[in-house]
């Protein structure tokens, strides 16, 4: 159902890269963690651009992230010649726990939002300094159901992977000989000690994908998904729900448009 040609979606987001990239844009700044998602989006920089056009940010929490998840995301700019920093983000979350009233190590969701806002503000900061563009690594799965943080990993330029399914990111993985232990690796945002993806979530991506395509692409009704897939109609309602409730994080702020006579003096 999800299945992808391989070289046409390279070459389609090759040329989407490279079509954001002139001047006074000198290249691309992205966040390099060791998953699967911004592994492959760092492949498709490397092959759209020059490695002197690309900063990696490996941006890990001493404290939460696996110390594999950092060394796989080394070895990977370094196989590649790409220039990148290692930046510990934990002094400075430590800065906010010490400063905002009530912080709490345990509120998972605050304190892992605040971790993907630091990330946010540390890649914008090296943009701004080298002219460069942030690029995202979300892909659809994500973007659909609002399994990112606002202004947070959401808080790209642009966004390679956003047409592509989370399973259909592993095929391109695959597809373009990303290592075996980053495909085989639990999809994770890294926001708190042992984090997990399809835990927090309560569905794995094999499941959710088919579902979110039925649902969004083809449009076809919760008991025909149900049905077709073999899957609890209860559970394509909660995918749906997922997608309704995360619609203001594809979106622009609202603006309180006001009426004519409020500009009449």
């Amino acid at each position: 159902m999800l299945r992808i040609n391989g070289s046409v979606v390279v070459r389609s987001i090759v040329n989407f890269i490279r079509s954001f990239i002139h001047p006074p844009i000198e290249g691309v700044v992205l966040g390099l963690s060791g998953g699967i998602d911004s592994t492959v989006t760092f492949y498709l920089c490397v092959r759209a651009l020059k490695s002197h056009r690309i900063l990696a940010l490996i941006m890990p929490d001493s404290e939460v992230t696996p110390s594999e998840d950092t060394d796989d995301a080394i070895a990977i700019a370094e196989n590649f010649n790409v220039k990148y920093h290692v930046i510990d983000i934990n002094p400075i979350v430590k800065v906010f726990s010490r400063r905002l009233p009530n912080f709490s190590f345990e509120a998972n969701v605050p304190c892992g939002n605040l971790r993907a806002r630091i990330r946010m503000c540390i890649l914008y900061y090296y943009a701004n300094l080298e002219n460069r563009l942030v690029v995202g690594t979300g892909d659809k799965s994500e973007l659909l159901i609002g399994y990112f943080t606002k202004y947070g990993d959401g808080g790209v330029d642009i966004l390679p992977l956003g047409d592509l399914y989370k399973t259909q990111v592993r095929m391109l993985g695959r597809y373009l000989n990303v290592p075996d232990n980053i495909l085989r690796k639990p999809s994770s945002p890294r926001l708190w000690k042992d984090h997990l993806a399809e835990e927090e979530l309560g569905v794995t991506y094999d499941v959710l994908d088919p579902i979110l395509h039925l649902l969004v692409d083809e449009k076809l009704s919760e008991v025909e998904i149900s049905e077709k897939l073999k899957v609890s109609l209860n559970l394509v309602l909660r995918v749906k729900s997922m997608v309704e409730r995360s619609q203001h994080k594809r979106k622009l702020p609202p603006i309180a448009y006001l009426p004519q006579e409020a500009f009449a003096y």
